[in-house]
């Protein structure tokens, strides 16, 4: 039962891991180019074992990856989704050939910053649960002179007219003055929520960009619109919420 896991068609691992779409990879197939365990194998549709299997095509391995975990610098204008028919999502900008990934949680189309782009649905549940409190923090350009008064109340909790008050949240002045500049760190993820909470004390966000959640820190070398898969240190990292998770 174990080994049922672990078995996929011949086909879909090769789309999967990029090496072409399933139609491209059908003819790679019938063309000889694909070998498993030393053999030339011309079926698309024979199941393999990702673990146990050895798969080559044109001669070079091809390691099995179950998840994908890329990090984008979202910029303005774009949307937090998979697809669209009129705008364009933050998948359109990854280079993949992977169908199933999705990104975790969302932005607003006017803002910016880290987006983390998966297949993996447990990590996402972990890390986005209400229950969990993930940290997230953003960098925020605010029309109004925020106040060591607004630092209490962000940490008291504010109504953005919803059943509860927003849970306790940390708000750290970097300027004051008409253009006032602060980083704020919340456990939840509310529909415009860090806009609302501006709004209850009167005032407004111009400029929004997140720069983390949780440990997983927005790499500053991304410019605007540009990504990159996880290193192997982050993905351990990122590991850690789902064990949480679990728990």
């Amino acid at each position: 039962m174990e080994n049922e896991k672990k078995l996929i068609r011949l086909d879909k691992m090769l789309k999967d891991m990029q090496i072409g779409t399933r139609s491209e990879v059908k003819k790679y197939i019938r063309a000889g180019r694909v070998r498993v365990n030393q053999i030339i194998e011309k079926n698309a549709d024979i199941k393999i074992d990702v673990v146990c299997d050895k798969v080559y095509f044109d001669d070079k391995c091809v390691n099995y990856q179950k998840y994908e975990y890329i990090m984008l610098n979202k910029p303005k204008g774009v949307i937090t989704a998979t697809k669209d028919n009129n705008q364009k999502t933050v998948i359109d900008l990854i280079d993949s050939k992977r169908t199933d990934l999705f990104p975790v949680g969302r932005l607003d189309k006017d803002t910016e910053g880290l987006i983390i782009i998966t297949n993996d649905g447990e990590l996402a549940h972990a890390m986005l649960s209400p229950k969990k409190h993930v940290d997230k923090q953003y960098y925020a350009k605010i029309n109004g002179i925020v106040t060591q008064k607004d630092v209490i109340d962000f940490k008291n909790g504010l109504d953005i007219k919803e059943k509860n008050l927003t849970l306790s949240s940390k708000l750290q002045i970097l300027k004051s003055s008409d253009i006032s500049e602060v980083l704020i760190t919340i456990r939840e993820g509310k529909y415009h929520q860090i806009k609302r909470m501006f709004r209850a004390v009167d005032k407004k966000v111009i400029y929004l960009k997140r720069l983390s959640m949780g440990d997983i820190v927005l790499d500053d070398k991304l410019g605007l619109g540009e990504f990159r898969r996880f290193s192997e240190k982050e993905i351990v990292l990122l590991q850690q919420y789902k064990i949480k998770g679990r728990l």
